[in-house]
């Protein structure tokens, strides 16, 4: 039986290098997001800054927190079989979890995961002791903790994005967007203030039980009671240093953003690390206490109560520097770190840029209620100071990297905050999630700039809820599922664990080769990011066309695709065929619709005299785009409801009819795609003879079809149908053939 506790020990460590690689793509936008959204420095310059910070605050941690040994559980009252039960399933939830949230690209709390994961599992053998036992729920599990740590993580949740709000309004009153004309007097103090804040930071959070601190005597107990000397020496210094590197031309904001994320990487290594390979290093403890003192005792017998006290883990340090490697490595290759990161940039960024979320009820409403708050407020506030203060957070001029979300003052202000709001929960002793306070000071940030303009509030609003969301379902999935796995362990024993361990190793073969899958299929817009980026008229008008030129391609390849669906399914009775019609209609408004928009942006780029000049051929463009898309909603809406209610299948002499018709139509999208795709309109007008063509035919045989359906000589639903498909047949060529004129007078000059 021994081996078979080593076996699942081997298989938690197993998973804690997968926790470490999937929880540090994750945690990575609470360090990494506020730099590379300013552009503070070159990606791989931010990257190896954000390495270094992990790498030396895994190495220099102090091992494992209390909160996975005994924070949760009570381990006087577990055996060496129970822990197992509960680590298992911990380990296995978190995986399973952070895994799913990296493949979405959406940032969630790896210690809600462990501290809900716990929760469930010890609560699952809880239920088993207490039955005949005497023991009660307080008995076997520290409620108090627990509710602590509940309380205090999503507590952290609106008080951060209130003190982001409230900070990032006077900063930027204070500094402006033109911030650079304000730094003579000002930001020497800033300097000052957010270096000492983040240096305290790293005092408190990243180094305050290292042993490197404690080489010179700064000790816990010694930074506790110096804290104020500490403060007050740290902010003259650094206001000092701060000044005399503005007066060599030092970009200060850059160092703040640079050391922040540092700080912040070095911390989160530290402290968070627990949430990766706490329950593994834990279940070691255990197993090995059992090896040495257990001779002769049965497992489901042997009380664990080491874990009760400090650990006393041999070669503890090796483990945490493993860990910094594993890590370090994960944030400078993780794809998913990168698509985390990407998710809170764009929720936050100060332009209009590309919208992932789409509007929401709830969004809508939040808006509308906003502005009446606002304008009900605003009748109090003197028409000198609203001036005054618009004045200030006048963004025309609004200093910005190249490619960058938003200016480095906000960046630094994110990490600074966060860092503080960090230090004040340690100190507090509240338990706070790194990723709630970042992600909420991001968004709390933004808000306060006036990012969140009212053409893209209901989607930011839409992506903050639905993150926020997010962290509620894990916290309840976690819980859930890490109570059935403890609950099946528990009872299933060794074939229940091995079950356990092959699902797991599926379920995570299978995230990996969907992602991958995804992001090979994704269509990242380069060319919109590439528009967004370039300042040359000139330039964003090449690069528009060409965008133009892939929408309204990409467009003619869907309305042949969708027309083949949707004729072949009416005529052979296809439900599978009309399905394919409907999925690809619902998903082209999705995607036509965000592509308006982004175009729309890019004519706003434009020289003013061109735009005034090709307005009316992208807006007529445009336009006929969305006219096809309704128009084969409407062709086949009436088709779908015939052939799933079982009417009577089309006719042969229809088919035989609408054959050739179906054959032209697609040989004149598929010319009209050609020439707008290649810029080559030498033959536009033959395509449009041709196009008026078809549609002289089509009309003939609506005319035939008239005269069929008066005389009654067929059955009039079939009859009806068919007739109204060629209505819309006819529809699409004349829609189809504005395009082509469009897109020749948009392109030519």
């Amino acid at each position: 039986m021994d081996f078979f506790y080593l076996g699942i020990l081997v298989f938690l460590i197993v998973l804690a290098v997968f926790d470490l690689s999937v929880g540090v793509a994750n945690d990575a936008v609470n360090f990494l997001s506020p730099a590379v959204g300013a552009k503070a420095a070159k990606f791989r310059i931010i990257l190896l800054v954000a390495a270094i910070g992990i790498f030396v605050g895994a190495s220099t941690s102090s091992g494992m927190m209390d909160i996975a040994r005994h924070g949760i559980l009570n381990p006087v009252y577990y055996t060496l079989d129970d822990v197992m039960c509960v680590f298992l399933a911990v380990a296995a939830t978190d995986v399973i979890l952070l895994d799913i949230f990296n493949t979405l690209g959406m940032p969630t709390s790896t210690t809600v995961s462990m501290v809900f994961g716990l929760l469930g599992g010890s609560t699952a053998l809880a239920l088993s002791k207490i039955m005949g036992s005497g023991l009660t729920y307080a008995d076997l599990i520290n409620t108090d903790k627990a509710l602590s740590v509940i309380i205090g993580i999503f507590l952290s949740v609106a008080i951060a994005f209130v003190v982001g709000l409230v900070v990032m309004w006077i900063t930027r009153v204070v500094f402006t967007f033109e911030y650079r004309k304000h730094l003579r007097y000002s930001v020497a103090i800033f300097g000052g203030i957010g270096v000492t804040s983040i240096f305290y930071f790293l005092l408190v959070s990243g180094l305050k039980n290292s042993s490197l601190l404690g080489y010179i005597g700064w000790t816990p107990a010694w930074i506790d009671s110096h804290k104020l000397a500490i403060l007050l020496t740290s902010f003259v210094g650094f206001t000092l240093l701060m000044e005399v590197l503005h007066l060599l031309k030092v970009n200060i904001f850059r160092i703040v953003v640079l050391f922040g994320t540092f700080a912040l990487a070095m911390a989160f290594a530290g402290n968070d690390l627990v949430n990766f390979i706490g329950t593994p290093l834990a279940g070691l403890e255990s197993f090995l206490d059992f090896t040495a003192n257990g001779a002769g005792q049965r497992a489901d017998h042997y009380i664990v109560s080491v874990l009760a006290g400090e650990s006393t883990l041999p070669g503890k340090q090796w483990f945490l520097i493993g860990a910094g490697i594993i890590m370090t490595t994960a944030i400078c290759t993780s794809k998913k770190a990168h698509k985390v990161v990407e998710t809170t940039v764009n929720l936050s960024r100060q332009d209009e840029g590309e919208e992932v979320f789409s509007s929401s009820r709830i969004a809508r409403r939040t808006v509308r209620g906003v502005l009446n708050i606002t304008s009900a407020v605003g009748r109090f506030v003197p028409a000198c100071v609203a001036r005054w203060i618009d004045k200030r957070f006048d963004n025309e001029d609004v200093i910005l990297e190249e490619g960058a979300a938003f200016d480095e003052v906000r960046a630094a202000v994110n990490l600074v905050l966060a860092g503080l709001l960090i230090v004040i929960g340690t100190t507090f002793q509240l338990p706070l999630s790194t990723t709630y306070v970042a992600f909420m000071v991001a968004m709390g940030s933004s808000l306060a700039d006036r990012a969140w303009g009212r053409e893209t509030a209901v989607y930011r609003i839409t992506g903050v809820i639905s993150v926020i969301g997010g962290w509620f379902i894990t916290a309840g999935a976690a819980l859930i599922v890490s109570f059935l796995i403890a609950t099946l362990n528990h009872w299933g024993g060794l074939v229940a664990m091995v079950f356990v361990v092959c699902t797991v190793a599926a379920v995570i073969i299978n995230n990996n080769r969907k992602f991958k899958q995804k992001a090979s299929e994704e269509n990242v817009d380069t060319l919109f990011r590439q528009i967004v980026r370039t300042h040359d008229k000139a330039k964003v008008w090449e690069l528009l066309l060409e965008h133009v030129r892939n929408t309204q391609g990409n467009a003619l390849v869907f309305t042949r695709e969708t027309f083949r669906h949707i004729t072949q399914g009416l005529m052979h009775d296809n439900m599978k065929e009309l399905r394919a019609a409907t999925g690809a209609i619902d998903e082209e408004k999705s995607t036509w619709k965000r592509y308006r928009r982004k175009e729309i942006l890019g004519m706003r780029k434009i020289d003013y005299m061109q735009a005034v000049e090709k307005n009316t051929w992208f807006h007529l463009g445009c336009n006929s785009i969305t006219q096809i898309i309704y128009g084969l909603k409407r062709m086949l809406e009436p088709c779908l409801e015939h052939v799933d209610n079982n009417f009577s299948p089309m006719p042969q002499s229809y088919i035989d009819e609408l054959i050739p018709v179906c054959n032209d139509v697609d040989r004149f999208l598929e010319r009209a795609h050609q020439m707008i795709t290649t810029g080559n309109f030498d033959n536009v007008d033959e395509l449009l003879v041709e196009g008026n063509a078809i549609k002289s035919r089509i009309s003939q045989i609506r005319h035939q079809q008239q005269d069929r359906i008066q005389r009654e000589e067929s059955n009039i639903k079939i009859g009806l149908l068919y007739l109204s498909t060629l209505q819309e047949t006819q529809e699409l060529m004349s829609i189809a053939r504005h395009l082509v004129r469009a897109s020749k007078r948009l392109q030519l000059q």
